[in-house]
Parts: structure tokens; C-alpha cells; sequence
């Protein structure tokens, strides 16, 4: 049985097992505003996703991440639906995500209905990556 709830103080081991970067008080920012969520399968923790508000008014799914065990069988799906449907609840009508060219979630963006909006490259050299692309949606 599927449950998706806001994240909790008591999910942080969880949490951490799967983002290793959001320092420590961002998580406690997190659990004060609501602005992460865990999905539980038959009371498991299984998977998470979190968001932050880009330009201050635009929700911006900052990572989602199923174990690995259960991807490919809806859960990241259903975890981004209930983000969708409690971002649309609160008001929004724009959504934004982003992952990097060489990742797969690309794909499962799209099928979700996110379409292409740019990107951007990090050419620091400590900071460097593959190019980060986003992705729009309506709600």
C-alpha cells in the first residue's frame, strides 16, 4: 500500500541515505515548510522528493529519488503526481525540474508532460558538470 506524507523529523536517516547534498539545516527548513515528501510502500520508505520555490513563487522539484529496487514500476510517478496535485492545491500553475544531459530522468520528464525549457553549463572547475536541463510544466 502506497503512502505519500511530508517529510518528517524522524525521516532524516532515511533521508540522507539517499541526498547526500542538503546540508543538515536545509533538511530542518524542509520539514518546517513542507517542502519535502516521503513515499512509503506497505510503511517502507522507498522513495523522496523535494522542492524549493524558484523566483520565490515557481515550485522547482530540486530531486526525486525511488530505490532502486522499485523504479520503473510507477512509485517515481506517483510521488511526482501528488507533488503536482499539492502544488496545484496551494495555488501554482507553473512547475520546474531539471536534471543533468547524461541522466535518464530526462525521459521520465517528458512522459510526465514537462517539455524542454533550457539549460545551462557549470564550467568551474570544482563545480563543473554535464549540462543541467529544465523542464516546464503546467498545472
Amino acid at each position: 500500500m502506497i503512502e505519500i506524507r511530508y517529510l518528517r523529523d524522524e525521516d532524516k536517516q532515511f533521508w540522507y541515505s539517499y541526498d547526500k547534498h542538503l546540508p543538515e539545516a536545509e533538511f530542518d527548513n524542509k520539514v518546517y515548510t513542507k517542502r519535502g515528501y516521503i513515499l512509503l510502500e506497505s510503511k517502507k520508505p522507498i522513495g523522496l522528493l523535494r522542492y524549493n520555490l524558484f523566483w520565490d513563487n515557481t515550485p522547482f522539484c530540486t530531486m526525486i529519488m525511488i530505490d532502486v529496487y522499485y523504479r520503473g514500476k510507477g512509485y517515481g510517478k506517483n510521488l511526482m503526481e501528488y507533488w503536482e496535485s499539492d502544488m496545484k492545491s496551494k495555488g501554482y500553475g507553473m512547475l520546474l525540474t531539471s536534471t543533468q544531459v547524461d541522466e535518464e530522468a530526462q525521459h521520465f520528464y517528458r512522459k510526465l508532460g514537462y517539455k524542454d525549457c533550457g539549460g545551462f553549463i557549470i564550467d568551474i572547475p570544482q563545480y563543473a558538470q554535464p549540462m543541467e536541463m529544465f523542464f516546464i510544466k503546467t498545472i
